[in-house]
């Protein structure tokens, strides 16, 4: 039952529904349990008069010369008389059912009434066409044949409805005057009880823009508590990812200005005069080195952003792919830059559509994830005659335990245990080190694993040498792909 239908849900409207819908269906079960009260209590008066009565009556049963007599004086006969609103009958019959005195149509008892000699029966019959109230009484007799007799008096009910009606409207108007005032007492308590919603919602309409700090929680009732909790849950995760966004528009600003601090210096060096041909040169070498590692840097930043965007619509892109046949294209592709600096790599392990090897992800993203892996290898792995840089990409899969594991290992100077969590921030890069990166490539691959409910961890490849490489493994779980 709906009393506040609306097209949006309203918890006032919920809260008001359930409390009144209650109070309303109670309104006729009300009436009717009065009803029935109001019957037994205006029965009871009259149901006593109608039993002394009968009694009274039952004492003028007499029995001479073995005959049952029945004598009614004139005070007996005022007990009878009716007034103008009802009318009383009696009845007196012998043990043979003769007619001794009174009305011969007075309702017979009912079959259920055993005759029990003594006991007055009250039972509602019929009598001339109008309702009426039966006393029924056996009265013991010394007669030869000891059947005992019956006196039966009878008086119509309107008396008894009027009575009924009078305690009905008694007690039922001053229920119906109430149950306006209940209503409206249940609405004022309402809106008081949902008023620190009100409250809440204020504070927050009144908020600055760049006010994120959280709610106080101790002011609002318990109830309202979790949800304020839940607002400063949110603020505080909006108030990370603004500083987050800052924080890489700062770095990001930083690193496109180098670059670009170098091209114009560069420019205005091959601009000044008398600046022979090989200086020329060796600027323009500089401004393409500057162009080279700018538009690195930019595509790295649009890779982060698209792996990042792709995060917040769920499924986009995925399908199924071969893991396995992604990596060793992300191989391949990198094996001209692998050459250029005298770089051995290569690929190991599952080939393509062996099982283990197949799984639900963007295809996209995990092949920018490899090449971001080989790419970093190829980066920081020194290759000279003495020590050639060896890069080893490997995927171990597991059919039977639905497991995946790529791994990108490299012979080069590896990664301090102090800076192996660092790695993974965007733009930072291990100090004492001039190898050219944006400092991108790893948050990258964390953000695209994690999209692809997989872990990223750095460990040496060969523990105990030196220099003890670097290997970066990536486990996929293919039972939530």
């Amino acid at each position: 039952m709906k009393l506040f239908q609306r097209a949006q849900r309203s918890l006032f409207g919920e809260i008001l529904d359930w409390m009144l819908t209650p109070l309303l269906l109670l309104v006729p079960v009300s009436i009717g349990v009065t009803w029935l009260v109001a019957q037994g209590i205006a029965n009871a008066p009259y149901d006593r008069a109608l039993e002394y009565n009968v009694q009274t009556l039952a004492r003028l049963v007499t029995v001479q010369n073995g005959r049952l007599q029945f004598l009614l004086p004139q005070p007996a006969r005022e007990i009878l008389r009716g007034d103008e609103s009802d009318r009383v009958y009696y009845q007196v019959l012998d043990g043979q059912g003769a007619l001794l005195s009174g009305e011969r149509d007075v309702p017979p008892p009912q079959a259920d009434e055993p005759p029990v000699p003594g006991v007055v029966y009250l039972h509602d019959a019929a009598m001339r066409g109008r309702a009426v109230r039966v006393a029924t009484l056996w009265v013991p007799s010394d007669t030869p044949d000891g059947r005992p007799a019956l006196v039966q008096v009878a008086e119509t009910r309107t008396k008894q409805s009027i009575l009924a009606t009078e305690i009905i409207k008694g007690v039922l108007l001053p229920q119906f005057a109430i149950l306006p005032l209940a209503v409206l007492l249940i609405w004022l308590a309402l809106v008081r009880g949902i008023k620190p919603l009100s409250v809440v919602e204020a504070r927050i309409r009144e908020r600055r823009p760049d006010d994120l700090s959280p709610l106080d929680e101790s002011t609002v009732p318990l109830e309202v508590a979790p949800l304020v909790s839940s607002v400063n849950e949110l603020l505080q995760k909006l108030h990370d990812s603004m500083a987050t966004q800052k924080r890489f528009l700062a770095d990001a600003a930083h690193q496109l200005k180098t670059p670009l601090a170098g091209l114009r210096m560069q420019a205005d060096l091959a601009q000044r005069q008398g600046a022979s041909a090989e200086d020329l040169k060796q600027s323009l070498k500089q401004i393409g080195r500057a162009s080279v590692r700018a538009t690195h840097t930019v595509n790295q930043l649009l890779s982060l952003a698209r792996a990042e965007g792709s995060g917040t619509k769920v499924g986009v892109g995925r399908q199924s792919c071969d893991l396995a046949r992604l990596t060793m294209e992300a191989v391949r592709e990198a094996v001209p830059r692998a050459i250029e600096k005298r770089i051995d790599l290569g690929y190991d392990g599952a080939q393509p559509g062996a099982p283990g090897t197949l799984m639900h992800g963007n295809p996209t993203l995990l092949k920018e994830m490899v090449r971001n892996l080989v790419d970093n290898a190829i980066n920081y792995t020194p290759s000279t005659p003495t020590h050639p840089g060896v890069i080893t990409a490997r995927l171990l899969a597991d059919p039977f335990g639905h497991i995946a594991v790529l791994q990108v290992e490299d012979n080069g100077p590896g990664i301090a245990e102090a800076d192996r969590e660092l790695v993974f921030e965007p733009f930072y890069r291990v100090l004492g080190n001039e190898a050219d990166g944006s400092g991108l490539g790893l948050p990258i691959v964390r953000e695209i694993a994690r999209q692809h409910h997989a872990t990223v961890q750095h460990e040496d490849a060969h523990p105990g040498q030196h220099p003890p490489g670097s290997r970066f493994s990536v486990r996929f779980d293919l039972g939530t792909n």
